[in-house]
């Protein structure tokens, strides 16, 4: 028979599992009687772990939240699960800015296991490999990340101190939509209430971020992470380029993704009978601070298409072309033929 104290930890477990446990439930998995399980109960309450009674006919126990978080018993999985989670936010730039926590929180959980299963976990870690080089991203501030997401839940309009890429310092008010995590970063789309635009702002730029009175009604049907993707398409950059592209949405997308460039859609089959010449091809607009990844973007694509601007692309589509057909034609050298 289990010790008391294994058994108390057993019920703490299965009260973490989450949901209202009856004692009748408690009792068969533990594998006693009913006024044992009220005692282990007693027992976790005088540990400071706040255990609830729920009454009625479908009453039991369940956990409350508390000042501190209860003893953790995690199964293997669940050991495993934690601490690639805590690998991969790292690796992702999904932090905040209290970098070591991640750090701090894994060692614990790996201080606590059993020497059988920390060893089998650390050789799951020790030879892991990523195909991503490890980012260096700027992350939030815990109690902006915090403030923001509150005030996306309740809709409830909030004051931030942010600092512009220039280093250009502002006080602005935002009726925030949602969180996006993109490519490393934390961002915030809302509207400017006293402007009535669309923004996005990077978290980890933003130094302050309180709640202000009142309350919002978001924009129905509204999709965070699209808004993002096109302010970020959208962003002003040293060029503007318009494109003409033969292929789907779906095959542009494969090179070109929503955060770099828009894409005008199809006309209705009305209007393409009306216009024949258009059928197949698509509008394409994005900006950028250099051209010169994009040439070789489009040779990628493998479909036909047009630059209507800016002229500079026309050129280094031309250079690209010509250093590919030197290439294709380019004989390798005999020993003779060297020098």
């Amino acid at each position: 028979m289990a010790r008391p104290t294994a058994q108390v930890l057993n019920l703490l477990e299965l009260l973490q599992s989450g949901g209202i446990r009856t004692v009748a439930e408690l009792a068969d998995r533990l594998g006693v009687e009913g006024r044992t399980v009220r005692r282990y109960v007693g027992h976790l309450i005088d540990l400071d772990v706040p255990v609830e009674s729920v009454r009625g006919r479908y009453g039991g126990y369940r956990l409350a939240p508390g000042y501190r978080m209860p003893p953790l018993m995690l199964s293997d999985d669940e050991a495993l699960a934690v601490l690639l989670g805590l690998l991969a936010g790292r690796r992702s730039g999904l932090m905040t800015t209290a970098g070591t926590a991640s750090e701090t929180a894994a060692a614990k959980i790996r201080r606590v296991l059993p020497e059988r299963l920390a060893r089998r976990l650390d050789a799951v870690l020790e030879t892991l490999a990523f195909t991503a080089p490890l980012g260096e991203f700027a992350a939030p501030q815990t109690a902006v990340l915090l403030a923001v997401a509150d005030a996306v839940r309740y809709h409830r309009p909030i004051s931030i101190r942010y600092t512009a890429a220039d280093g250009r310092r502002s006080q602005r008010t935002l009726h925030p939509y949602g969180l996006v995590a993109h490519s490393g970063r934390w961002y915030v789309t809302g509207t400017d209430p006293e402007i009535g635009e669309d923004r996005t702002f990077r978290l980890d730029r933003i130094t302050d971020a309180r709640t202000l009175p009142g309350s919002f009604e978001p924009v129905a049907g509204l999709d965070p992470a699209q808004r993002l993707l096109s302010a970020l398409a959208e962003a002003p950059y040293r060029h503007e380029v318009t494109l003409r592209i033969q292929a789907t949405v779906e095959q542009i997308r494969t090179r070109l993704p929503a955060s770099v460039a828009s894409i005008e859609e199809p006309p209705s089959p009305a209007d393409a009978d009306a216009d024949a010449e258009a059928e197949g091809w698509l509008r394409v607009e994005l900006r950028a601070e250099r051209l010169d990844w994009l040439p070789p973007v489009l040779a990628s694509l493998d479909r036909p298409f047009v630059v209507e601007r800016p002229d500079e692309l026309r050129g280094l589509v031309s250079a690209l072309a010509d250093r590919l057909a030197a290439s294709a034609h380019r004989v390798r050298p005999t020993p003779d033929d060297s020098p």
